[in-house]
């Protein structure tokens, strides 16, 4: 064959280029007996459109030349040109004007999809011999889909895993973000130690750079910055998490080693006896009476043995407004009767007993453990047990225990709350009186 036999010039004042001439040398370069199913190859196009260089239009005049190719299957066997006029092509491309569709005929050539192959006045026609078959034809050569399947298909490939790409880098910068944020939030909740305000700044200035539509690059450069942040929040929390175990391991041997009462309510709950002493333990361990009875009790005893011996009654947490006054176990449980149900089988019969269920209304209400410890230290374990009973019975109008009881707290410590008026006020709801008026 000779070497210049594939060479066509465009009719008329359209210009020759060199890309024309190797879309059309490459044309020439197919594999003897290669097909590939024409919309299977079209979809591939589609794909790869971006990569490929076409518009979303040129791709529907595409379209409607590969309507004009008789069978499913391309193959060079069977002829790879279609000569369809203007008014027809113009109809299945969806009524395109003739001047939009030069224009994009145009921009398939220059993408290297599609070849002109014009005749000598220009016209689209084939030319047919005795029996029909197309001897030669004029139109528009779909040779070099044929000759670029391969790449074609390996860049549809590409362009679909790209796409997978940035959906999976979205998808775990969005878990990122919500990871740190709800992290972060924890961390200032539950009091622990750590440069929050830094790292929260730091986790601003990052998100801050993602703007309407960032591209694959930006995202895994934002991602990889907060997966970092994210690992140094973690690893401050686990270290935050080991020295509370040690730190409660350490305690619990001290209570082991000093405290000998059987009934000593420290065991319920691990850390909360670190600061409050053997005293409060022992004031604990009695049948609970009120403070001025208690005094009473004990001032007769030292007076009996002459003065000597005499046992001080351990005073009550004081805030700044005074001493937060202990009230009868049984008043307690007229006013709460709830929490008995919480108790050791069922029942509370005793301070322990109370205190167990107290724990145990504590973890149902969702309040964590550095909140019901520091009421304990402020109000007294008697008191701040007390406290949850209460917050048990008016469960259905408080939101968040957790920061309703550190509210309290911290009233507490201003010497701005006092137990008796909420007791009074759930002693005159539960007394039969008062559910009659109710």
């Amino acid at each position: 064959m000779d070497n210049a036999s594939y060479v066509t010039t465009p009719f008329g004042r359209r210009a020759m280029s060199l890309g024309m001439l190797a879309s059309q040398q490459l044309a020439e370069t197919i594999e003897p007996g290669i097909t590939r199913n024409k919309w299977k190859l079209f979809r591939a196009i589609c794909e790869a459109r971006p990569a490929l260089g076409v518009t979303d239009r040129a791709l529907t005049v595409l379209d409607a030349l590969l309507t004009f190719y008789p069978d499913n299957e391309l193959s060079e066997e069977r002829g790879l040109i279609v000569f369809p006029s203007n008014a027809q092509l113009s109809i299945r491309a969806r009524g395109m004007t003739a001047a939009t569709l030069r224009r994009h005929l145009a921009g398939l050539v220059d993408a290297g999809l599609i070849l002109r192959k014009d005749s000598a006045n220009g016209k689209r026609y084939a030319r047919r011999g005795r029996a029909g078959e197309v001897e030669e034809a004029f139109g528009f050569s779909l040779a070099p889909l044929l000759a670029r399947a391969a790449e074609i298909e390996a860049l549809a490939a590409q362009a679909v895993a790209d796409r997978e790409h940035l959906r999976v880098t979205k998808q775990r910068l969005t878990i990122c973000r919500r990871d740190i944020a709800k992290l972060i939030a924890a961390a200032i909740d539950e009091g622990v130690r750590g440069e929050w305000e830094r790292i929260t700044l730091m986790f601003r200035s990052m998100t801050a750079r993602l703007i309407r539509a960032p591209g694959i690059e930006q995202l895994v450069s934002v991602l990889d910055e907060l997966e970092l942040l994210r690992e140094e929040i973690v690893n401050t929390l686990e270290k935050n998490t080991k020295t509370q175990k040690i730190d409660s391991n350490e305690s619990q041997f001290e209570r082991h080693k000093q405290n000998s009462n059987p009934d000593s309510i420290y065991e319920l709950e691990p850390g909360f006896e670190t600061k409050l002493g053997a005293n409060s333990a022992d004031h604990i361990g009695r049948p609970s009476v009120p403070l001025t009875e208690e005094k009473n009790i004990s001032d007769s005893a030292g007076d009996a043995g002459g003065g000597k011996g005499r046992t001080r009654t351990p005073k009550a947490p004081t805030g700044e407004g005074g001493p937060l006054k202990s009230f009868p176990l049984g008043l307690v449980l007229q006013a709460c009767p709830q929490i008995s149900d919480y108790g050791p089988g069922g029942q509370t019969s005793n301070w322990r007993d109370f205190m167990t269920a107290a724990v145990v209304v504590r973890s149902m209400l969702k309040v964590s453990p550095s909140a019901y410890q520091e009421a304990c230290e402020v109000m007294g374990q008697e008191n701040a047990a007390t406290v949850m009973a209460c917050i048990l019975e008016r469960g259905g109008h408080i939101n968040s225990a957790g920061g309703y009881l550190r509210d309290l707290t911290r009233r507490t410590k201003a010497g701005e709350f006092a137990i008796g008026p909420m007791l009074m006020s759930l002693l005159r709801a539960n007394s039969p009186i008062g559910r009659r008026a109710g």
